[in-house]
C-alpha cells in the first residue's frame, strides 16, 4: 500500500459498522519500556519490553434509534470486551485491517449550541493487536451456505496464533442462524482443516477468537459459514490475522 489520503476507513465494533457515523480514527499500541541499565551498560541506560497495550480512539456525527447507529452500539458495549476491526482503506477482502479484543472504556456526546451533536470514544485492548486481513466484506449479503476467499497469510509456527473476529452486523428471516469457521489448506483449499469456530448466532454481535500456539503449515486461509432458518440473510464482516 503506498502513500494516500484517509478517506474511506472502516471501523467494526462487535456488531456494528460505526465507519458512517465517524470521522476520526486513531489506532495506538506500544510496549512499555522497563529500566534495566546497570553499572555494566556502558554507560546509556539499557530497557527490556514489558506489558504491551493498544487502544482506538474514535470520533464522528452522533445518531440514535437502531442498533446499527453509533448512540445504541456505544451503550450496549460500554464496559464490555468485544471484537473490533480498524481498516485504514476499504474493507474488501484482503485489504489490511487491525484486530483486537477490547473493552469500551468510555463515550462522550454532546457540544454547544448550533453545532452538529457530536460523539466520542475509546477502546483498550484486552489481546495483542493483530495486523491481518479482510476475510468477508461487510457489504454482502449472505442467505445461504458457502465459503469465502483463500487469504494468503502463511504458515504459523509454533507459538504464533490465528486471530479471528466476526461481525454480524444484521440478521433477518424467521429464525435465522449463522455459525461460521476457519478453515486452512493449500492455496486451493481442495480438502480444508476447521481452525477456528463461531457460536451459532441468531442477530447482530461480534466474537473473537485465537489459535492454541500449535504450529501450522498450511498457508492459505478463509471463512466458511453455515447458514439456516426461513429466508435468513446475514451482513457480516470477519477478519484474520497471525500473531
Amino acid at each position: 500500500m503506498s502513500k494516500f489520503v484517509l478517506l474511506d476507513a472502516r471501523l467494526f465494533a462487535p456488531g456494528a459498522d460505526l465507519s458512517g457515523a465517524s470521522n476520526k480514527i486513531e489506532l495506538t499500541s506500544e510496549i512499555e519500556d522497563k529500566d534495566a541499565t546497570t553499572y555494566r551498560s556502558g554507560g546509556w541506560k539499557e530497557v527490556l519490553g514489558g506489558l504491551g497495550s493498544a487502544e482506538i480512539s474514535a470520533e464522528g456525527l452522533w445518531e440514535a434509534g437502531d442498533p446499527s447507529k453509533v448512540d445504541d452500539a456505544s451503550w450496549s458495549t460500554l464496559g464490555g470486551i468485544g471484537p473490533y476491526t480498524v481498516c485504514p482503506g476499504d474493507s474488501v477482502v484482503g485489504a489490511l485491517a487491525y484486530v483486537t479484543s477490547g473493552m469500551r472504556t468510555d463515550y462522550k456526546v454532546g457540544d454547544a449550541v448550533g453545532e452538529i451533536a457530536p460523539w466520542s470514544g475509546t477502546v483498550k485492548s484486552s489481546w495483542p493487536l493483530v495486523r491481518g486481513q479482510i476475510a468477508h466484506p461487510p457489504g454482502t449479503a449472505r442467505t445461504a451456505t458457502g465459503t469465502g476467499t483463500a487469504l494468503n497469510l502463511g504458515a504459523i509456527p509454533a507459538g504464533k496464533r490465528l486471530y479471528a473476529a466476526l461481525h454480524v452486523l444484521s440478521a433477518t428471516g424467521t429464525t435465522p442462524s449463522i455459525t461460521a469457521r476457519i478453515e486452512s489448506g493449500d492455496a486451493a483449499l481442495t480438502t480444508p482443516t476447521t481452525r477456528l469456530t463461531f457460536a451459532a448466532a441468531t442477530a447482530a454481535g461480534g466474537q473473537i477468537l485465537r489459535g492454541d500456539g500449535t504450529a501450522i503449515t498450511d498457508t492459505h486461509y478463509r471463512v466458511a459459514w453455515t447458514v439456516t432458518g426461513t429466508t435468513p440473510s446475514f451482513m457480516f464482516c470477519v477478519s484474520l490475522g497471525i500473531r
